[in-house]
């Protein structure tokens, strides 16, 4: 039983508003469970080319909001699509801004994944998110393969995820691991 609302921000690691990713993100936000909210990231694809030159009191203002989001956020949920065997290069952008500042250590996260590849992308985001010191969370991965199908066939595939509680049981196992550290 969840004690305190719980917010989970999504980061969609293409910025496609018809990506796999963000279907994914949708169907899980749609799965929350009572007490726990998730709200999805629209500011990537607006954030600046990261140079370290436009930190500290120069950090522009998109980046002051993105990280603030991250702040708030009990916990982290990232889905990512793999581009050219690699984290697509806006997403990389964006934990660029986020790897000298203080919103990201021992943050939990969760992968949910819309792909049935993309081995190396969740590779190397596993690599640099471990390296910005976030705690991700293995029991909490989820694969759901819609990437590819129809868009009939993705919400076929989605509504099931959510009737059979693939969703739910991701998310619970990670507002579990939330609750238990806090």
């Amino acid at each position: 039983m969840i004690r305190r609302p719980i917010f989970l921000y999504a980061l969609c690691g293409s910025q496609r508003r018809a990506s796999t990713s963000r279907r994914l993100l949708e169907a899980l936000r749609r799965a929350c469970p009572d007490g726990v909210t998730i709200a999805i990231c629209d500011l990537i694809g607006d954030l600046p080319v990261f140079n370290p030159d436009n930190e500290g009191e120069k950090t522009p203002p998109q980046v002051e909001t993105f990280a603030a989001e991250i702040r708030k956020a009990d916990g982290l949920i990232v889905s990512c699509p793999e581009y050219a065997h690699g984290i697509p290069g806006g997403f990389k952008n964006a934990l660029d801004w986020l790897v000298s500042r203080d919103e990201v250590p021992f943050k939990p996260l969760m992968f949910a994944h819309a792909s049935h590849r993309g081995d190396l992308v969740l590779a190397q985001l596993t690599d640099v998110l471990r390296t910005m010191s976030l705690r991700i969370v293995q029991d909490a991965f989820l694969r759901l393969p819609i990437a590819g199908k129809s868009d009939e066939t993705q919400a076929q595939m989605l509504l099931e995820a959510r009737e059979n509680g693939l969703l739910s049981a991701s998310l619970d196992r990670f507002v579990r691991a939330i609750a238990d550290r806090a």
